[in-house]
């Protein structure tokens, strides 16, 4: 999502936290150093992340639930109303920017691309003094891989990491609360740069291999991909930590990046989760929008777009990258796409599938509530009725993106319950899924090794949630989950500690569903488990070793301690090729539960509650089953109108996101929803008084609830007709016009 400095708008390709911590004194900032080098060097770095996070919240600071991504200076019609505006660019200007957004009060944090920009001062010589333009990645025919004329994509050399650090100085300086380093790209079809070459022989000690002449070959070029970016990384991270150490703040470092399915299914290599082991980072932005998650995929063997059910799966992985290290991951939602021909419909209806998809991980309340907000506020796209016309947003669908935006603010909620199909059940993914993806044997092009095994829960109303295999030594990382599905087809395990914390937990009780039939050419590669101490066709021998099971067991189910191994010797991927591949592999799981009695549930469905809030999904392809009807008082947030609804019915293909006046307190006068950012000041028996502000130029809709209807409304002094009160529940509707500065709302009873 990067934007160049020349201000053109784009995802970082076609493709597209932290606190405002004051000074403290320097008794306390000193024992915070003395214990970071502690824990960093003694101990590790997810543990210090938990402690840092844990001092953050003790300090009385102003919250950052929402942030916004911008190049542009402040302006009205792009007046988010988030707690953070995040500047995009390191250029020479970018003091003067950031100024214009603090000046209107909001918090700061700056973004810059790492694998790409406009770096030509590094490529050109002009940084250090030698020509780096044999780092541009480059193809197989010699072509450097650029996002337009001379803006490559980088292979970082080792100087590369002290440039970006420059212009990071440029964000520091400028008093920036927070640095993303987004995108750390490399892709699979690059590799073949001098540049690269230099960096295998360092790494490998031996001389460099076309990367398409073998399995081997590819899979060591990603390993090195992998490895040249997470160095990159750290030089800055060092940087930040050591400006920390010497201004006594407290400035964080956070990786917008896609998530690993989308980048696999992309073809391109990322750090990933070893990120979250850097010293200095604190976690991600997670890149996920209609753009990533309307890439087709392959069920019941039909190749289509699966945009709720890809994003579910995308948001699931960026979450467990951070689950159990203590680091924060905030979440993406795009109103648009990168793609400037979709028509204003398209845009609507995938997004909100996008963000429920978002809501149904409720560990995370931490948004990043759109990218560029000047694309979609002053932007014109196809109109829905001549798609040869191109229109300004609609006004309904900015009230709506509003009204969703400011309750992104309130998402920290309890209690969380589930309602649909059974929890509890993962689907094993490795940062190692990058590897498997370029000639001359890349993985199924669907990517149904993977989706093959999920979709088949998903479109059940099962919240199946991707676990992340390089995360298994965590302490206490697998205590929510009862079964896993996994297959090494497609990818590798990158260390053999993770095998043993998956054995203890299947002989604790852990249901472990293995589906592989060896055929995977990438079994073998020069890895660990075919070399020194270990002799193994497969890494899932080694696995099978752990399991106290033979190395190549009879296929079906294995009773281990409390719990049980199912193996099926099969390429996962034909599970999504076969029309009935996906009732297959549920038949072999609800026979593998039965060892723990877990109940089994399936449903047309997913519903999840987040105090007063209810996330529900209606899902097509699925089983046949009436649809789930929900009764009560429900105001749909994504009506721009927010009428209040006796009934939702879960039709497949339908998305909500709901609030519950049954869960509201209707004695107390309160704000319920706003298509701007408001705030109580003050509450009493006779009167309520907030603020309200917006984007210039959009309609405003609030709703109250109110425990007598008011005698008089007034906006900004003036007086204010309601649109509409309802006497049986209490609900008054205001409409007025946005604008760009704080106006107060007066209600007297």
């Amino acid at each position: 999502m990067f934007l160049a400095s020349n201000l053109k708008l784009t995802h970082g390709r076609v493709k597209p936290s932290v606190t405002n911590i004051p000074v403290f004194n320097a008794c306390l900032f000193h024992i915070r150093v003395l214990l970071y080098l502690f824990f960093s060097a003694v101990l590790c770095a997810p543990l210090f992340s938990v402690v840092a996070d844990s001092a953050e919240n003790n300090r009385a600071q102003p919250p950052e639930r929402t942030c916004f991504q911008t190049a542009n200076a402040y302006a009205d019609d792009i007046n988010i109303r988030s707690d953070v505006a995040i500047v995009y660019g390191i250029d020479e200007d970018l003091p003067a920017r950031i100024k214009t957004w603090r000046d209107r009060g909001y918090r700061i944090h700056v973004m810059t691309g790492v694998s790409w920009g406009n770096y030509q001062d590094y490529l050109y010589g002009r940084f250090d003094g030698v020509n780096h333009e044999d780092e541009a990645q480059t193809e197989r025919d010699g072509d450097k891989i650029s996002h337009g004329g001379d803006v490559y994509y980088m292979c970082p050399g080792t100087n590369f990491g002290k440039f970006l650090c420059v212009g990071v100085r440029r964000a520091l300086d400028a008093g920036a609360k927070a640095v993303h380093l987004e995108e750390p790209e490399f892709w699979v079809r690059g590799g073949y740069s001098d540049g690269f070459k230099r960096e295998w022989k360092a790494y490998y000690d031996e001389p460099w291999q076309p990367p398409h002449t073998s399995p081997d070959a590819q899979w060591r070029a990603s390993r090195l991909k992998y490895y040249l970016y997470r160095r990159a990384l750290q030089q800055v991270f060092d940087y930040i930590q050591d400006y920390n150490r010497e201004h006594q703040t407290y400035i964080r470092c956070y990786v917008p990046t896609h998530s690993l399915l989308n980048y696999a299914h992309w073809r391109i290599v990322s750090p990933e989760s070893s990120l979250a082991r850097l010293d200095g980072c604190d976690g991600y932005i997670a890149q996920v929008w209609t753009g990533t998650s309307r890439t087709p995929n392959l069920y019941q063997g039909k190749l289509r777009e699966r945009t709720f059910e890809t994003a579910f799966l995308e948001y699931g992985a960026m979450q467990n990258l951070v689950r159990s290290t203590g680091r924060r991951v905030w979440y993406l939602n795009d109103p648009i796409e990168d793609n400037p021909n979709h028509d204003w419909e398209d845009y609507r209806t995938n997004w909100e599938s996008t963000l429920v998809a978002s809501l149904f991980q409720p560990e995370v309340w931490h948004y990043e509530v759109m990218p560029w907000p000047s694309r979609i506020f002053r932007g014109r796209y196809p109109s829905p009725d001549d798609p040869d016309k191109r229109v300004p947003i609609p006004s309904a669908y900015a009230t709506e993106i509003q009204t969703v935006i400011n309750t992104l603010n309130d998402m920290r909620q309890t209690p969380v319950t589930w309602d649909c199909g059974t929890d509890g059940i993962g689907v094993m993914i490795s940062d190692s899924l990058m590897f498997e993806r370029g000639d001359p044997a890349p993985s199924d092009a669907h990517m149904s090794h993977i989706y093959g095994l999920a979709l088949p829960l998903l479109k059940r109303g099962i919240p199946v949630t991707p676990v992340q295999l390089e995360n298994l030594t965590i302490p206490g990382y697998l205590e929510d989950i009862k079964l896993i599905v996994m297959t090494y087809n497609g990818m590798k395990p990158l260390t053999p500690e993770v095998h043993r914390p998956l054995a203890d937990w299947v002989r604790s009780g852990g249901v472990l569903v293995f589906w592989d039939d060896d055929s995977d050419p990438y079994n073998r590669v020069r890895e660990w488990w075919n070399r020194g101490e270990y002799d193994y066709t497969t890494p899932r021998q080694h696995l099978f070793k752990q399991l106290g099971v033979a190395q190549d067991p009879e296929p079906g189910l294995h009773r281990i301690g409390q719990g049980a191994l199912a193996y099926y010797a099969q390429d996962p991927a034909e599970l999504a090729r076969e029309e009935d591949g996906d009732q297959r592999l549920v038949d072999v799981m609800k026979k593998a539960v039965e060892p723990i009695n877990l109940d089994w549930k399936e449903t047309n469905y997913l519903l999840l509650r987040r105090g007063r809030y209810v996330v529900a999904a209606g899902l097509s392809e699925s089983v046949a089953d009436t649809a789930r009807k929900l009764n009560g008082q429900w105001i749909n947030l994504f009506d721009p109108e927010l009428r209040l609804r006796q009934e939702i019915v879960l039709t497949p293909g339908s998305r909500y996101f709901l609030l519950d006046l049954n869960a509201t307190d209707p004695g107390r006068p309160q704000v319920l929803a706003a298509a701007c950012r408001s705030g109580v000041v003050k509450a009493g028996d006779d009167s309520l008084t907030f603020e309200v502000e917006g984007i210039a130029q959009t309609e405003a809709v609030v709703l109250l609830r109110l425990p007598k209807p008011p005698e008089e409304v007034r906006l900004a002094g003036e007086r204010l007709e309601p649109t509409k009160y309802d006497a049986d529940t209490g609900l008054l509707w205001l409409r007025f016009p946005n604008k760009a500065v704080p106006r107060r709302v007066e209600l007297h009873f």
